[in-house]
């Protein structure tokens, strides 16, 4: 009797162990995936800043068009 319940310890262990491999295994599958999904992520953020930084050069120089379009509108003489 103790060497059925001992094999059955054995089996019971076998199993947990495989389990824990596929769990480690299907882990690193994910850990890989959201390490590439966050590159990625982190590309398209510096591409945005550097889009953002774009867009505000080009609205201060409008503004300063803008500025300069009325300094002159208010010098002529109606």
């Amino acid at each position: 009797m103790m060497m059925g319940e001992e094999m059955d310890q054995f089996q019971l262990l076998e199993q947990k162990i495989d389990g824990l491999l596929e769990l480690v295994g299907s882990l690193r599958k994910e850990k890989t995936a959201l390490a590439e999904k966050t590159q990625i992520q982190e590309e398209r953020m510096r591409d945005l800043a550097e889009e953002v930084e774009t867009l505000k050069t080009a609205r201060d120089k409008a503004r300063q068009r803008i500025l300069t379009l009325l300094d002159k509108i208010d010098k002529v003489e109606i």
